[in-house]
């Protein structure tokens, strides 16, 4: 049983090419389908979330937090009666447009597009992938997802202005995205951090001193660990502890979303659409945790000196590539060459790199290498 204010899916505006119904799969469940044998997905296996693979092969990929985030997604969705297929395919979507060398890449790619009068954005290039470069199908370019998904990956985390983005116009950019994608944010935010800190923790640049003196919510769920499991050795009562946060910031989101859905009186996707704000979000008790999580994991991780080389690594090869490939268009593959006749030299690349894998922008820049060496 759907809430009232749930997406339908006999209620979907379509797809770009019709296409006719299958017979025991609905349009989402197709879409999940679609992205999930998509070659951009599996490429996430090999894109850094925090750590490089070179690193250690325990840490998330783009590809497991993707995975994550589909879980605690779905779990949201079932309890407040959303469509949950279509959730969990804006979940496994949702980071489809990540470059190589995880944000530190993203930004490398951007300041590269900047320098030629554009930019680089990983949920636009998202759409791109979608509805151009992934070609499956003899009746149409692209996946053809149907439009609830295509503005869901536009519209998940963010909100385009109509007059900045007039080639998005008809994601409805003046109405907020349904339920279904105003989710994606936070649960994307819940897997991240908790993940993050786990990875942190076990790659021994987190100390557990240091993240029960600055993350509250952590530490009131060690103390409650402790108190339980005193004989337990530390790794497990921190496993154990971390797991009840993520239920706490799970369970949170759920509550006060379904509270502000009740207090705003919705009662369709329309009423979601036009509201002044977003409705799903956490109590402000908790938003308050989840935002000293989130500025300790950019305090003592993400900026790190310890992952300063990775990352500084990773923008040298990410602005040489670029630099190279501006200079010399011919050395590029013949597809993307095609593609330089009705796109910027500039977009063509960045098109090029944002699908790399870590290990194939790599052996990119080591040929490249080889070959200056050689001359």
């Amino acid at each position: 049983m759907l809430a009232s204010y749930a997406v339908r899916v006999e209620c979907s505006l379509g797809r770009r090419y019709p296409e006719p119904p299958h017979p025991y799969r609905d349009d989402f469940q197709r879409d999940r389908d679609r992205i999930i044998h998509a070659r951009a997905f599996r490429r996430l296996e090999n894109k850094t979330q925090v750590f490089t693979h070179r690193l250690s092969d325990h840490f998330r990929t783009r590809l497991t937090h993707t995975i994550e985030v589909a879980q605690v997604s779905r779990t949201i969705a079932a309890a407040l009666h959303l469509n949950e297929s279509l959730v969990e395919t804006l979940a496994l979507v949702h980071d489809l447009g990540h470059p190589p060398f995880g944000h530190s890449g993203e930004r490398a790619l951007d300041l590269a597009m900047r320098r030629h009068g554009e930019s680089f954005d990983h949920n636009l290039h998202a759409l791109r992938i979608v509805e151009h470069f992934e070609q499956r199908y003899a009746s149409h370019p692209g996946l053809n997802l149907t439009f609830e998904v295509r503005e869901g990956i536009v519209k998940h985390s963010h909100d385009y202005s109509p007059e900045s983005h007039p080639e998005l116009a008809e994601y409805l950019l003046d109405q907020r995205p349904p339920l279904e994608a105003q989710l994606i944010d936070h649960t994307d935010e819940i897997a991240y951090s908790t993940a993050d800190l786990d990875d942190g923790y076990e790659s021994r640049l987190l100390k557990l001193n240091d993240i029960r003196r600055e993350v509250a919510i952590f530490d009131r769920y060690f103390a409650q660990v402790e108190r339980e499991f005193a004989g337990v050795r530390e790794k497990l009562k921190f496993n154990e502890a971390l797991k009840r946060v993520l239920n706490h910031l799970v369970t949170d989101l759920l509550e006060s979303t379904r509270q502000r859905l009740q207090a705003a009186d919705v009662e369709s996707v329309d009423d979601i659409r036009h509201y002044p704000e977003r409705l799903a979000a956490f109590s402000s008790a908790t938003d308050a945790e989840r935002a000293q999580l989130k500025e300790f994991l950019y305090r003592n991780l993400y900026h790190s000196e310890s992952l300063r080389p990775q990352k500084a690594d990773g923008v040298k090869i990410i602005d040489g590539l670029f630099g190279y490939w501006i200079e010399h268009p011919t050395s590029l593959p013949a597809s993307y060459q095609r593609q330089m006749e009705t796109e910027t030299r500039a977009r063509v690349i960045c098109d090029y790199i944002a699908g790399m894998t870590d290990n194939y922008i790599l052996d990119q820049h080591r040929k490249l290498m080889e070959r200056s060496v050689a001359k």
